[in-house]
């Protein structure tokens, strides 16, 4: 096979690794509270299915408090991911055999994945009958203060827009991943964080933190003085009377089953009269006497 036909990469696996590398090493130093927001969702979804989970598999980013409460479950854990404390792959690359496991938790990187649908297809296959996947991470409509200080930035530059953003798909599109990788009684939802920052540079520094920074194939230069100054002036501009710029985060949580014989059927797509996230916030409100 020549270069040419090689298929083209949306995100450097490289680039990918070094940035997850440097996140995991800030996040030890000063929390990646993103990241732990999402393993705590996952953890209380997690904690209304009444069945027991023998062997895990932790894809991505793995909190201590996630750890904690899946071993505090009795699970037996494997971490992997581009820089899996025990396996090292990328979560389309998949080295494990055909029902392997019982759960797999995939948080905060099938975002970056450069097969998300082979990615899916590939953790289906890694569980067992009856065998179930969550996942969490950033989806389309995060980070538009970013996205607008970014071409402000290319702007200033005067060398055309680059692409500086990861691309995001929204809940639909995910619902349809998980149909597509055959999953029974899939479920996508979001829920929407807003942060408040005192500048670009203390978001750039959470989103460093996570592992979230461009790890895009084709980049364009970097931004210069000029752009860096441009980009956070528009970031400025969208502050509030405090002088704090408030910044939002849509996570996309789904889940799947892997198909088992003796799994209800599936309502008809369409049919369902409430949303996940509606459900547990009211099962939320019903145990607080809300």
């Amino acid at each position: 096979m020549n270069q040419d036909s090689a298929p083209r990469q949306l995100f450097s696996p490289q680039r990918r690794r070094l940035a997850m590398a440097r996140g995991a090493r800030l996040a030890q130093l000063h929390g990646a509270f993103l990241a732990e927001h999402m393993a705590d969702e996952i953890v209380e979804r997690l904690g209304w299915v009444t069945r027991d989970f023998g062997e895990a598999l932790v894809l991505g980013m793995a909190p201590p408090s996630l750890i904690a409460a899946l071993e505090g479950r009795g699970m037996r854990l494997t971490l992997a991911g581009p820089i899996g404390r025990d396996i090292e792959y990328d979560e389309d690359l998949l080295p494990f055999a055909p029902a392997s496991f019982d759960l797999v938790i995939a948080l905060g990187t099938l975002d970056s994945v450069n097969d998300l649908p082979g990615a899916l297809i590939q953790i289906n296959r890694s569980l067992r009958p009856d065998g179930l996947m969550m996942a969490a991470m950033i989806g389309a409509g995060s980070l538009p203060r970013l996205k607008a200080a970014m071409l402000a930035a290319d702007e200033a530059g005067g060398r055309g827009v680059a692409a500086r953003i990861h691309p995001q798909i929204d809940v639909r599109a995910a619902g349809d991943l998980l149909q597509r990788a055959r999953f029974a009684m899939p479920v996508a939802d979001s829920d929407t964080l807003n942060v408040r920052y005192s500048s670009l540079p203390a978001l750039i520094a959470d989103l460093r933190a996570h592992g979230w920074t461009n790890t895009l194939a084709t980049s364009g230069p970097a931004v210069g003085k000029l752009g860096l100054l441009a980009a956070m002036q528009r970031f400025a501009e969208d502050a509030d009377s405090d002088g704090k710029t408030p910044e939002r985060f849509e996570i996309l949580y789904l889940s799947g089953w892997a198909p088992s014989p003796d799994q209800p059927k599936p309502a008809k797509r369409g049919s369902a009269t409430a949303s996940l996230a509606g459900l547990l916030d009211k099962a939320r409100k019903d145990q607080s006497g809300g």
